[in-house]
């Protein structure tokens, strides 16, 4: 298993991926949705507020995670990851949970402050996300789900209170993903 930087000449075959995954998890109409969610990522995202990352088998990739730039009124250096797919036929065995923490060792050497993500906290804190709430710091829109907010500090073991609105990429700027 080879972990490794995201690169644009792999687009097309992360976008099917995700397609892939989701579609097989949640439908093929989830699937659409998510395949439209990564290709508005990748096309419209700048490069300094994006970085993805890649699983792949024999030169197949078989595991994406993108982080985007999450903006707060401090100023802190902050991304959010969203989407996480592994290939079906090889979920169950932890990739996943190593592809993250790849992910986060690479922003990590970055000097990023916090990372946060909006789903499962069963799966996300294996990885070493809390759940946090609304009151200590703000989605950047509405969560139709809040205890699936969670963060992790990349500095120390503290996350605090951010005070203040938060902003997020254009391509997670969507009611439908929150």
């Amino acid at each position: 298993m080879n972990f490794a930087l995201f690169e644009e000449s792999q687009s097309q075959e992360i976008i099917d991926l995700f397609e892939c995954v989701f579609s097989d998890s949640e439908g093929k109409d989830e699937g659409l949705v998510i395949r439209g969610l990564v290709s508005d990522l990748i096309s419209t995202t700048p490069s300094l507020d994006l970085f993805g990352y890649i699983a792949s088998d024999r030169e197949k990739i078989i595991g994406g995670i993108f982080f985007s730039r999450l903006t707060f009124e401090n100023g802190s250096t902050s991304f959010i990851l969203s989407p996480v797919a592994i290939d079906t036929n090889f979920q169950g065995k932890g990739i996943g949970q190593e592809l993250i923490k790849f992910g986060i060792e690479k922003l990590r050497s970055r000097d990023v402050d916090l990372v946060f993500t909006y789903g499962d906290p069963k799966f996300y804190s294996k990885v070493g996300f809390q759940q946090i709430n609304e009151t200590h710091i703000r989605a950047p829109l509405k969560l139709s789900q809040p205890e699936g907010w969670l963060a992790q500090s990349l500095k120390n073991d503290s996350i605090g209170s951010i005070s203040g609105a938060s902003c997020c990429v254009e391509a997670l700027n969507n009611q439908g993903y929150w």
